[in-house]
């Protein structure tokens, strides 16, 4: 895939690629047209066996994303035009939460309204050290559109949820990595050490593994049985256990173990 205007792509040669929001000058406002750039984006290097995990991260410093467009979305006025946007939108979400390897949102700012629901659709949140999470979607008179509002109860219990939600709280770093909205806080950078010391052990990890690795967590997401999540939980056992990764780490161990 080309980069365009709106999402750049990088490829980091060791596994991970990066997908920036660049419009900076909109604070990074997610029109329908970059949602599905997104999800497509998403998709295609989600597919590709070179691929550990994908960081989604916004351009500047102030703003992850800024929510949906309002510009984009003046148009949508009517009950069906509404329903038909936020299943579009929740659509492109979904191609972030199920993506076949994880998807790292690193909030180099704030993430608000759709912003934060597209940061809780990720499998992780790296915020840096001034970056907040708002779902402010009530000043605007309206709820969560895309899947957020449940994704936020899921991470936080849903008296949290309620509590950002209805006071339209932006949350801090600190208090997010407490709450469990954030899994580290990035002191220096998406280049720096904090991000690298983050992602290496996931990125010495094999193809096969990672990919097992999401589609367990995924099966908790989308519902599923406990039985069933069991059964894909052995299903991978099965393929990893018998796979020669591990068995070549395994003989090492016990030829080690016989001097």
């Amino acid at each position: 895939m080309e980069n365009n205007k709106d999402i750049v792509v990088t490829d980091s040669g060791d596994g991970s690629i990066s997908l920036m929001i660049n419009r900076a000058h909109k604070h990074n406002a997610l029109s329908r047209p970059v949602l599905k750039e997104l999800s497509e984006a998403v998709t295609h290097y989600g597919k590709l066996e070179s691929t550990r995990l994908i960081i989604i991260q916004g351009a500047g410093d102030r703003y992850f994303a800024a929510g949906g467009d309002l510009v984009d979305l003046s148009t949508v006025r009517t009950p069906e035009a509404t329903r038909d946007m936020s299943t579009e939108a929740r659509n492109a979400l979904d191609a972030v939460r199920q993506c076949k390897v994880p998807v790292i949102a690193y909030l180099n700012g704030d993430a608000i309204g759709g912003g934060a629901e597209l940061a809780l659709a990720c499998d992780m949140r790296l915020l840096s050290t001034k970056a907040r999470i708002g779902f402010i979607q009530a000043k605007l008179a309206i709820t969560p559109a895309w899947g957020g509002g449940v994704d936020l109860c899921a991470l936080v219990g849903s008296s949290r949820a309620l509590r950002m939600m209805s006071r339209c709280e932006m949350v801090t770093a600190e208090l997010a990595l407490n709450w469990g909205l954030a899994d580290a806080i990035i002191a220096d950078g998406p280049n720096g050490a904090d991000m690298q010391s983050f992602i290496q052990p996931m990125l010495q990890r094999s193809n096969l593994i990672m990919r097992s690795l999401k589609e367990q967590t995924s099966a908790w997401r989308t519902g599923q049985t406990y039985e069933e999540r069991r059964n894909t939980e052995q299903q991978h056992l099965v393929a990893t256990w018998t796979h020669d990764d591990h068995w070549e780490i395994a003989d090492h161990i016990l030829s080690k173990d016989k001097k």
